[in-house]
């Protein structure tokens, strides 16, 4: 089935795509993937359907699928593997965790991890299965995650554990980590404007001055 599948996500995303747009966005992603040239509300729109079809199907044969689209040259099949993940997510849990960072450490860039980042985020459904961990993972996509797993949270965020991660990373030049941290504490700002404030304040002289402007961003 899973061959089936793919085939018949890589005959709609070819009929799908511009060619004309393929090098514009592999410029926009630094000329680090090929693309078809699909856009994103074609590509959701064309693909749903099928990802639709494997409502039910145990999470093995969702995350074989999702490793066979990871695999595939062009860049969009990642964002079709995001797409299946984000649809059938309540089908996941935090024993597929392991599979999930897998992902997230082949092809990285800012755009399939965040996309992990909100399947991860769903999947772990308040709790924090594997983040402690994963804070202080060698592979800095894989720390970003455990940085912006509580993303959309709000009362339900572990302000504490948000917090003491930022702080864990603050030391890191890495531009995606800072600005992860700057995120994740300016999304929680919008559940506890204050909390945030008083963090960033207290630590100014620690947190880069990316993630101290990101996080203040709207206060």
């Amino acid at each position: 089935m899973m061959n089936d599948t793919l085939t018949t996500l890589r005959t709609t995303l070819l009929a799908a795509a511009e060619a004309e747009q393929a090098p514009a966005m592999r410029a926009y992603m630094r000329d680090q993937f090929a693309f078809l040239g699909v856009r994103t509300p074609q590509r959701r729109s064309a693909c749903k359907p099928i990802l639709a079809m494997l409502k039910g199907q145990p999470a093995a044969t969702l995350l074989e699928l999702a490793r066979a689209l990871w695999q595939q040259p062009e860049r969009e099949f990642q964002y079709v593997a995001i797409d299946l993940l984000a649809l059938h997510w309540k089908q996941l849990d935090s024993s597929h965790l392991p599979a999930l960072l897998q992902l997230v450490q082949q092809r990285s860039w800012w755009d399939s991890v965040d996309g992990l980042a909100g399947v991860i985020g769903d999947v772990l459904r308040y709790q924090h299965e594997g983040m402690d961990d994963a804070i202080t993972h060698e592979n800095f996509w894989v720390r970003r995650i455990a940085l912006l797993h509580q993303l959309g949270w709000r009362d339900r965020a572990d302000c504490e554990r948000l917090f003491r991660y930022a702080l864990q990373c603050a030391h890191e030049q890495e531009f995606f980590i800072q600005k992860a941290i700057g995120w994740a504490l300016r999304d929680y700002a919008r559940h506890d404007a204050d909390a945030v404030r008083r963090f960033s304040a207290e630590h100014r002289q620690t947190l880069a001055p990316l993630s101290y402007r990101e996080a203040r961003k709207h206060l």
